[in-house]
């Protein structure tokens, strides 16, 4: 036990001993009484590290009285899983001994993996506890789904990371109650702040920090120092494929369409400090000063355009600053989305009703043969009329749901509206 990592040996044995996850697993919840009587069945827990899943799939095991055959999803292919059912059969049938599989990353299963369990968890042979910070509607198949229920687990609470840290200092068989370490305050709040819900991240902390202090006999202190030396920075949860990813891109639109700044500089940053490419930003950025911005501030299609080339000339860390220019001049920018309204509006008819042809005025006379046609014939140029308009009909003889354009009170569409008016 002791050559173990010290989150190891301070894993919960109990669903008492379980922290967090009240929302789930509370007093008289049906999923804790479904675990106690070892009748939950095969669940899919998607959450974020450290914040138990493997652990809740220990003690799902045991309360079962499951022989647990732990496995990872990279390593473990069509034939290692018919390994583990064959072995399951024979438990089953000399023993009477149910057998659960645990399926570390379980989203890295392509489809004939994932459909080699499905027989294996229909007639019981397998009981599964597949284990992902991936989406799983989006990564695993609806038939796997359909025999595996989604538990979703949230980050622990700072209260939760608390507790175990202070049960790791104070216990003597599994902890490390026996160094007689005692944690200064402020290290104490830097690490539940690092950990950031992660409680497998503040115990590999803790321990790597207990390594620093003196063997001077008797109680000793970690310190802040001591910390910082061990956690040189917060750990972002953020892949780049991964469900986070696209959490945190569409929390920083939706607070540049939403006009936070502060919002959207906040999700910016983390995105910096994860290391995410800065173009796939600015594209981002390129789109939304079209769909929400539009011609209300016309220049904020300039400005992010500008911005892209920017950041594919300067690259990090200088283009954090392009990035936060372009981001704050969208988010202070007045919102329109009426561009991305009219161009809707203009393929439904394109796409549901007949297209007419386009009216004879209107089509292109490149030669006299064309013109005697009747190409172009009757054609009135704008720019031969008092301020460059006349009133002419440019769509075709048939009904649609016009307008398409309808500019808002906002920004530079105020102006559009009232040069419409003196038409």
């Amino acid at each position: 036990m002791q050559g173990l990592p010290l989150a190891s040996r301070m894993r919960p044995r109990t669903l008492d001993e379980y922290v967090g996850q009240r929302h789930v697993l509370g007093p008289g919840s049906a999923l804790r009484q479904a675990i106690l009587e070892g009748k939950l069945g095969s669940i899919v827990l998607w959450a974020p590290p450290g914040c138990g899943k493997t652990t809740l799939a220990w003690i799902i095991g045991h309360h079962a009285g499951a022989f647990v055959e732990v496995r990872s999803a990279v390593t473990t292919g069509v034939a290692e899983v018919r390994r583990i059912a064959d072995a399951a059969q024979d438990r089953r049938r000399m023993q009477g001994q149910p057998t659960l599989l645990l399926l570390d990353e379980i989203h890295h299963f392509n489809k004939s993996q994932q459909d080699s369990l499905l027989g294996y968890l229909e007639d019981g042979t397998l009981m599964l506890v597949g284990a992902t910070t991936e989406n799983p509607f989006f990564a695993l198949n609806p038939a796997l789904l359909s025999r595996a229920r989604v538990l979703p687990l949230k980050p622990l609470e700072r209260e939760d990371v608390l507790g175990l840290v202070r049960l790791a200092l104070e216990d003597r068989d599994r902890g490390l109650g026996g160094l007689g370490l005692q944690i200064d305050d402020d290290a104490l709040d830097f690490l539940l702040t690092m950990a950031n819900g992660d409680a497998r991240l503040a115990l590999n902390a803790l321990e790597a920090a207990s390594l620093l202090v003196s063997d001077e006999p008797g109680s000793v202190r970690l310190t802040l120092a001591q910390l910082e030396q061990v956690l040189q920075r917060q750990a972002v949860r953020y892949d780049r494929q991964g469900d986070y990813h696209y959490d945190t891109i569409s929390a920083f639109i939706k607070s540049v369409r939403g006009s936070d700044s502060d919002a959207a500089l906040h999700y910016l940053a983390r995105m910096i400090q994860a290391g995410e490419d800065p173009r796939f930003i600015m594209r981002r950025l390129l789109v939304l000063a079209s769909e929400d911005i539009g011609n209300a501030e016309p220049q904020g299609l300039v400005v992010a355009a500008a911005g892209l080339q920017a950041v594919s000339t300067l690259g990090m860390p200088e283009s954090r600053i392009t990035l936060a220019q372009v981001t704050t001049f969208l988010a202070e920018a007045p919102k329109s989305n009426r561009a991305y309204l009219a161009i809707e509006k203009a393929l439904k008819d394109v796409e549901q009703r007949p297209l007419e042809p386009i009216p004879m005025h209107l089509r292109n006379a490149p030669t006299q043969g064309m013109e005697k046609l009747g190409h172009g014939k009757g054609y009135q140029y704008p720019h031969d009329f008092p301020g460059a308009y006349v009133k002419e009909r440019y769509l075709p003889e048939a009904e649609f749901e016009t307008p398409y354009y309808e500019p808002s009170d906002r920004g530079y569409e105020l102006r559009i509206q009232e040069r419409r008016k003196g038409r």
